[in-house]
């Protein structure tokens, strides 16, 4: 099975381009941006040393899939999918700010209520949860946007006050991150799943908030079944899942949390195809169809290129 892990495009009109921990974004005549989703994976704020076949093809279909079930909603960037692995969209200034939203205790914020804390992001947590306990409304739990390293917990008190974003624009995007919650919710229970937390990302473009990035993806959502949550929750055992966490506890349970002085446990090939199997099973799970596999026999890199070149000159043209 192939992987993508790098690109190295050169689009008519391209002005700019980033490579992410996962996707690499190329800007378009300042306007417009392609955004490749690249077989690559991070845990732990590092990329692990091998990519997941279908990995880049899995999160790119199910984020076009949310953009275009939420448009209603909230205003996306996305104009097009040219290619299984690439998004045409506009290009938005975004906030330095990512939303967080969590229905269930559970991942990171269980480690640090765990740990003795009570309050996250400005926000008072009771004594007496238990790990995987349903919230009674799902809290907004936003963080900084780093490039490089950590991204940092901060309270919509500071994001106003260190202007990151207005106090009217942030009230705007708190409404969105519920609704689309909401809305990400409901369609988790008709494919008998739990949508547990997620992150969005938004922006502007002409004075108008957009939703940017991806939505809805295993790598920025956790999920969990939700035949047997509550048995699973009263006999505190650990809840069926689907979301990336299933690689951050194979890396801890090798020891690896990305701490100094640990060592990148080796990825066999075995592990690789379990992963990329994995990743579909949150496809189908997630979207409710079965997964397509996009023709790996040609150049990965070559395909996306020329499906988007076509795109982009087509558009041109309009």
């Amino acid at each position: 099975m192939k992987a993508l892990t790098n690109t190295q495009f050169h689009f008519d009109g391209q002005t700019g381009v980033y490579h992410g921990k996962v996707r690499d974004v190329y800007t378009i005549d300042d306007d417009i941006i392609v955004m490749v989703a690249t077989d690559r994976i991070s845990a732990f704020d590092v990329i692990l040393p091998e990519g997941i076949p279908y990995k880049g093809q899995v999160l790119n279909q199910i984020a076009a899939k949310f953009l275009d079930a939420t448009a209603d909603i909230c205003p996306n960037w996305k104009l097009a999918t040219p290619d299984p692995m690439a998004t045409v969209g506009l290009k938005c200034d975004g906030f330095r700010i990512e939303m967080i939203i969590r229905g269930i205790l559970t991942g990171s914020a269980w480690r640090e209520y765990k740990d003795g804390c009570r309050e996250i992001c400005g926000i008072h947590l009771p004594d007496g949860l238990r790990e995987n306990q349903k919230f009674a409304e799902p809290i907004i739990t936003p963080t900084t946007k780093a490039d490089e390293g950590h991204d940092m917990n901060i309270s919509k008190e500071e994001i106003i006050a260190q202007g990151l974003c207005s106090k009217e624009d942030y009230e705007q995007i708190e409404q969105y991150t519920r609704r689309l919650f909401r809305r990400g919710q409901e369609v988790a229970s008709r494919h008998g799943l739990i949508l547990v937390d997620t992150k969005y990302e938004f922006g502007k473009r002409d004075g108008k908030i957009y939703l940017i990035d991806e939505i809805h993806t295993p790598d920025s959502s956790r999920y969990f079944y939700s035949n047997g949550y509550k048995e699973r929750f009263e006999a505190g055992q650990p809840q069926k899942q689907l979301s990336k966490e299933f690689v951050r506890q194979w890396l801890i349970s090798r020891n690896f949390m990305n701490e100094p002085g640990q060592t990148m446990p080796e990825f066999t090939e075995e592990y690789i195809e379990s992963v990329s199997e994995r990743y579909i099973e949150l496809y189908e799970h997630i979207v409710g169809d079965r997964f397509q596999k996009a023709d790996s026999s040609e150049d990965l890199a070559q395909r996306i290129e020329t499906n988007v070149r076509e795109y982009l000159a087509g558009l041109k043209k309009k």
